[in-house]
């Protein structure tokens, strides 16, 4: 019953919010241009990171969702064009702070205090905070086509479904607008995957103990991985 209503909870305020800024005139809706050359709005994103926050029922995961998302809005307003952890320590380095700088140190301290919160012991603690920001950073990389990166969610949310209703958030909140993005009216962008990343990674790190944590966190640490690498063969390249 608590996951059904987490669902719903979810579901709904993201939908609300997302009507809401529907609902603003043109030029008062942040909008980028998609993979296909058509113009849509990022609506979405802000919906479902206050959405899952709202749905999560637990302050940790909910302060990671929030901060992921503020971060991933930032990216969407100010981001430029490079690309992967490397560009952006090499900026960081010249006292550039980019937008991706900003992403990295923000959800991973805001990944860290939630990993906390959520664990007693020290290194559950920081294996759970590498959950919670690999799993935003995962979402986030899956965001190149309409809909790939909530139909992610659901499929990463639905084996922790029976482990309590944490799971059921992000996948609630992606439902909400799923049609829509499939549909190409709307976006999640950097905002709204990494929120509802971090909110999947909250429902991991919370469900699961030091093997299954340990386990998570290498898997995601080798997608990181494996994302700088298309980075920088797509920077090398110039895609």
């Amino acid at each position: 019953m608590r996951r059904l209503a987490s669902f719903a909870a979810a579901a709904g305020a993201t939908r609300a919010v997302y009507e809401g800024l529907r609902r603003l005139p043109p030029g008062a809706r942040r909008v980028r241009t998609n993979h296909a050359g058509r113009e849509v709005d990022l609506c979405a994103g802000s919906a479902v990171a206050l959405g899952a926050a709202a749905g999560s029922g637990s302050g940790p995961v909910a302060f990671a969702v929030l901060v992921a998302g503020a971060c991933g809005a930032y990216d969407d307003a100010r981001g430029d064009h490079r690309r992967g952890f490397r560009a952006h320590a090499a900026a960081l380095r010249d006292g550039e702070v980019t937008s991706g700088a900003v992403k990295l140190l923000g959800i991973g301290a805001a990944s860290l205090v939630a990993g906390a919160l959520l664990k007693e012991r020290p290194l559950d603690k920081v294996l759970a905070g590498i959950v919670v920001a690999g799993s935003a950073h995962l979402v986030n990389l899956v965001d190149v086509r309409p809909g790939r990166a909530g139909l992610a969610v659901l499929a990463l949310g639905l084996p922790g479904l029976p482990g309590g209703p944490l799971a059921a958030a992000p996948m609630g909140a992606a439902a909400a607008v799923l049609g829509d993005d499939l549909a190409e009216r709307t976006m999640l962008g950097d905002a709204g995957a990494h929120a509802l990343g971090a909110a999947v990674g909250g429902a991991i790190a919370a469900g699961n103990g030091r093997f299954g944590l340990a386990a998570h966190a290498a898997g995601l640490v080798a997608a990181a991985v494996w994302g700088e690498r298309a980075a920088s063969s797509c920077a090398r390249s110039g895609g």
